[in-house]
């Protein structure tokens, strides 16, 4: 590491910490089943809608054959999961998805 970080600089950034969901999407048993091709594009439709709507601030699809994506999403943990669970692939046992609490820094953003 050859930035260095004083310990009032952790306290500043810390005390600007906002809660967030995070949403492990883990592809399920029954990924490969008959018309998946289109119960996934509802599903990229939704993720990419929810996007739009402010409800994901950062979707992330992971070229895995065991994770399938993550999303920090701005609403609470339990409201996170009720969304989650009507996914058309989470429905369709096409996707698990685990949801935790966790906390972020307003303005952190991926590079362009």
């Amino acid at each position: 590491m050859s930035t260095t970080v004083t310990d009032e600089q952790i306290q500043a950034l810390v005390s600007t910490a906002k809660p967030y969901s995070l949403a492990l999407l883990h592809w399920g048993p029954e990924r490969r089943r008959d018309g998946a091709d289109a119960i996934e594009l509802e599903h990229q439709r939704r993720m990419v809608s929810l996007r739009a709507e402010g409800v994901i601030a950062v979707l992330c699809p992971v070229g895995s054959d065991t994770v399938a994506g993550v999303a920090i999403m701005t609403v609470p943990a339990e409201e996170a999961a009720e969304i989650m669970a009507g996914d058309p692939c989470v429905r369709a046992g096409m996707i698990r998805c685990e949801v935790h609490p966790c906390h972020g820094f307003p303005g952190d953003t991926l590079p362009a």
